[in-house]
């Protein structure tokens, strides 16, 4: 049976949260704006006000609560973090005060998985206390994300790995202290095992930036506004225990971190949702138009009632992939991970398109959240491989199920079910 009931204890601590976060994180948001900043752990200015905001989050038992205890986490299932990410998906900031930030979080996931106690003891401890950020570079220039057609390679040469080739959009590149790489070894091989996974520290030699790639809303012409590495790896050299997880096991790696990104960013996807949905509520009943509210015109009505359905419609479908993660076993999800994963991008689109019409002029310029979540609407679709993939995974899961029909006609085929169900009740008849 499905269960989404919680203890009153934690619902006391998403109360907590949600005030935290309005009171704390979104003015950071305003002070400290740009898609690099909840990285930058090096702006002193910035940290000055997030370290001790950190520690209240810590003292409160809510840390990087998506890791299991021994790792400094609360242990949650991902029913839990699903609730508190909502709350999170408001603020840009947020995840970096209770340090949930992605990419570490994935990153720290598979290096507590998968790395050696060195491994752990050198990057993941500094990662989860978040005296340092990661990079997670996976996709290249010439194949998006189709780890079919990777061709940065790395070969073995003594004690060394060697690795070359290029990488596009590793996000946070020029903050991050290491970056985890994944690259071909064996070409030749089934895509399961084609791949090793490697931790690149981010001043290896031969490790080169192209250019640093902006967002729509960065200026082109200043690196300083790019977030998104395009990186060059040239020859670049790591000891062999730098290799995550053993040879041709990079693919197995990958899908163990990318599974949980996916679901996180459908929950916080949640958040933003519903802070663009109290904004058009509130717009509503606050603002007048041809002699009454905009809350009494049924075009408004309209468009609020479909954002509540359509955010409480994903939002069900969120928590429910949350619980057969929680509750099944592993892979289970893998479906509804991707139906995830397809739907918030439309459900965010809507949303935030409706939210901006309500405001008007007022909502396409800076001075309301809404313009920068419309922007942050492509990369979204994008995050975590294309949408139009998952959407053919879900099909084919769907697919794998399903049966031929013999004849002419469905098995649904009313006339043909009609006379089934006389002679089953002739006697009657």
């Amino acid at each position: 049976m499905i269960d989404f009931r919680i203890e009153p204890e934690f619902q006391e601590k998403l109360d907590w949260i949600m005030t935290f976060v309005k009171e704390k994180c979104e003015p950071l948001d305003l002070l400290f704006p740009g898609h690099a900043g909840p990285y930058n752990v090096h702006d002193p200015k910035a940290m000055k006000v997030v370290r001790p905001l950190q520690k209240v989050v810590q003292d409160e038992g809510l840390w990087a609560c998506h890791l299991d205890p021994h790792l400094g986490g609360k242990g949650y299932g991902q029913l839990k973090l699903a609730l508190m990410n909502e709350i999170l998906g408001r603020s840009f900031w947020a995840p970096t005060v209770f340090g949930t930030a992605a990419p570490d979080t994935g990153n720290a996931e598979i290096l507590a998985m998968f790395g050696t106690e060195a491994q752990k003891a050198r990057y993941l401890q500094p990662l989860l206390d978040n005296e340092i950020v990661s990079t997670f570079s996976m996709t290249e220039p010439q194949a998006g994300a189709d780890p079919r057609e990777f061709t940065c390679l790395a070969w073995q040469e003594g004690d060394e790995w060697v690795i070359e080739g290029e990488k596009w959009f590793s996000s946070n590149s020029r903050l991050a202290s290491f970056l985890i790489v994944l690259a071909v070894t064996e070409p030749e091989a089934h895509i399961s095992s084609r791949m090793s996974m490697f931790i690149v520290p981010s001043d290896a030699p031969g490790l080169e930036t192209i250019r640093n790639v902006g967002l729509m809303d960065d200026k082109l012409d200043d690196p300083a506004e790019g977030t998104h590495g395009y990186l060059r790896y040239n020859k670049v050299r790591v000891p062999l225990d730098h290799m995550l997880g053993g040879p041709g096991m990079g693919f197995r790696v990958a899908q163990a971190r990318l599974g949980g990104g996916r679901v996180h960013h459908a929950m916080r996807t949640v958040g933003r949702c519903q802070r663009a949905l109290d904004m058009m509520t509130e717009r509503a009943v606050s603002r007048r138009s041809q002699g009454k509210l905009l809350s009494e015109h049924q075009f408004v009505q309209g468009m609020i009632a479909d954002s509540a359905i359509e955010l409480e419609q994903f939002r069900l479908l969120v928590l429910k992939t949350a619980w057969i993660i929680d509750n099944e076993p592993h892979g289970a999800a893998r479906t509804h991970i991707a139906m995830c994963k397809v739907q918030m991008a439309k459900i965010y689109h809507d949303i935030v398109q409706r939210a901006i019409q309500i405001h008007g002029s007022l909502g396409v310029t800076n001075e309301t959240p809404l313009a920068d979540m419309w922007i942050g609407l492509p990369s979204l679709a994008l995050a975590d491989g294309p949408t139009e993939v998952h959407k053919v995974q879900v099909a084919k899961a769907f697919l794998r199920t399903a049966t031929p029909q013999e004849g002419l006609f469905p098995s649904d085929h009313s006339l043909t079910r009609l006379q089934e169900a006389r002679r089953q009740f002739a006697e009657y008849l």
